[in-house]
């Protein structure tokens, strides 16, 4: 009766140790389902994010492009107002040496009618 007693109890026990293992694999097994499911997500979205990252590196990249071609165009624009103010300052410099105080002078009034009338009989007269 002892022995058959024991060998109950063992049998229980190993039934019962059988039972927490299967649940325990089970568990494990879902838990490992769920994980390859994340995992396949995470894999899915890190694609994604690279595919972002690729188009906002290209868009850097032609900003940048753009950004140098407006500074280079910037700069020759400076150098050639730069050119024009040189031009212009030496233009300005030459009529004040070629026109010998003339900018100086002022005019009567009366000179500038005369003229003016003087002028219009010659239109008329011809």
């Amino acid at each position: 009766v002892n022995t058959r007693h024991n060998y109950e109890m063992l049998k229980q026990s190993l039934d019962d140790q059988t039972t927490a293992d299967t649940k325990d694999m089970n568990d494990e097994k879902s838990a490992k389902a769920a994980a390859e499911e994340a995992q396949a997500v995470a894999e899915g979205e890190l694609q994604e994010t690279v595919k972002e990252l690729q188009l906002a590196e290209q868009a850097v990249a032609t900003a940048k492009a753009s950004c140098m071609q407006t500074a280079a165009d910037h700069e020759a624009t400076v150098t050639a107002r730069s050119e024009e103010l040189k031009v212009l300052a030496e233009a300005q410099k030459i009529l004040k040496e070629t026109t010998s105080g003339a900018e100086a002078q002022t005019y009567a009034f009366a000179q500038l009618a005369s003229s003016t009338f003087a002028g219009m009989a010659m239109r008329s007269s011809a």
